[in-house]
């Protein structure tokens, strides 16, 4: 007997994906909280030296790395509610243990070894709890609403992230490491409450195909998300660099920009995805954020970089999404979860490669090197894109 669903508004729509979407805004404010405290904490508390310090926060990004493809096959296997449950109990438990950390640094190797198994924790916190939360959201409004659900699911990344940084600092002023850490494990004991409540969404009955060839079928989409992650990470990690190398002023600013230039694309043009397709419009979106990049090498003013970031943030914006869409695409509905967790790795994996690769090149060719290099990667990500959208028109069209 066939079912009919009923038609939401946007407002129901955006409802609903968003009681799902605020696990995601716990799992990463917890990330965005311990980013400008640990590196001082374990530099100048415990006395390790800035490589150990760099080493701490990048234990976090390797574990959410390994962990994200295992998020998506359990969250196809026993449901997106479980896992969110279990990625807000990682993230609690590092919170713990950063608290544990805290209170032992009288012996600096205990310290330090709490500190990295919470940041572990914490990573395979942040992996389950955000693809769990993305894949409950696209089960409870369905399928053809993907693009939205991603598309929030981003704004509630960044957003969180943005407040995190400097909502740290306050607490650590405030009470040292224990005041941050106390607040990622009462927010893991809210979401943690908060999902329990919430009715689980069916497990989708059908084959599950082994991983290799879940990689095969979405590997390409997944490579243009992660060329096209460069430029992002590129001005993440060295914009406030290549600002004091100029001698100027308003870095912080530039970063600002790039948010709002993504934030606004995000919630102004989300539905372009729906309406003509993930591969064109990542085709115009690696477009604006390559021009971006090479407005900040040619620029030779402050104002003109932060037209440039702002341009970047803009065309990163909808890259996730819009290949997300049609990654999903390619498998079955019991597969969609391991589809996302291994496209969503190819983003950590950018990040964590960004830093050391454009550090490399910094150090052979110069600061302003690393803009022209970022933009010819992204214009890669961008003919890989066109190349994709060429064979899937072939593909409809040798169809009819």
């Amino acid at each position: 007997m066939a079912s009919t669903t009923p038609v939401l508004t946007n407002a129901q729509l955006n409802r609903r994906i968003l009681s799902v979407i605020i696990f995601t805004f716990f799992c990463y404010l917890s990330v965005g909280l311990p980013l400008a405290v640990l590196p001082g904490f374990v530099h100048n508390q415990l006395g390790y030296s800035s490589l150990m310090a760099g080493l701490i926060i990048s234990v976090q990004y390797f574990a959410t790395l390994v962990s994200r493809p295992q998020s998506g096959r359990l969250a196809d296997a026993f449901g997106p509610k479980k896992v969110v449950m279990l990625g807000m109990s990682c993230c609690g438990l590092s919170g713990v243990l950063t608290m544990l950390a805290g209170l032992t640094t009288a012996t600096p190797a205990l310290s330090l070894a709490l500190l990295a198994a919470g940041r572990v924790f914490l990573g395979v916190g942040e992996s389950f709890s955000s693809t769990g939360a993305t894949l409950w959201g696209m089960k409870i409004v369905g399928s053809t609403q993907t693009a939205r659900v991603i598309s929030w699911n981003g704004v509630a990344t960044y957003l969180a992230m943005a407040l995190g940084a400097p909502t740290g600092v306050a607490l650590n002023a405030l009470m040292g490491i224990h005041g941050f850490a106390a607040l990622v494990t009462i927010m893991s004991v809210v979401g943690l409450l908060l999902a329990s409540r919430k009715p689980a969404v069916s497990v989708a009955v059908g084959a599950r195909i082994a991983f290799h060839r879940v990689v095969s079928k979405v590997w390409a989409y997944g490579l243009g998300l992660g060329l096209g992650t460069i430029g992002f990470g590129t001005i993440a990690t060295f914009i406030t660099l290549y600002f004091a190398s100029r001698q100027w002023q308003g870095a912080a600013f530039a970063l600002s920009l790039f948010s709002i230039g993504f934030v606004l694309m995000r919630l102004s043009f989300s539905r372009t995805i729906t309406r003509y397709g993930g591969l064109p419009v990542s085709a115009c979106s690696f477009a604006l954020e390559c021009a971006g990049l090479l407005l900040i090498w040619q620029a030779d003013s402050a104002w003109l970089v932060d037209v440039g970031a702002f341009c970047t943030g803009a065309g990163f914006s909808l890259v996730f999404p819009a290949l997300g869409v049609e990654a999903v695409k390619q498998v079955e509905v019991p597969n969609q979860g391991a589809a996302l967790g291994i496209y969503s790795a190819f983003l950590d994996l950018a990040l964590g490669l960004t830093g050391p690769l454009a550090g490399l090149l910094i150090n052979r060719a110069g600061m302003s090197s690393i803009w022209p290099a970022a933009a010819l990667v992204v214009l890669a990500a961008m003919l890989l894109t066109l190349c994709l959208w060429q064979k899937t028109r072939y593909s409809v069209t040798s169809s009819v």
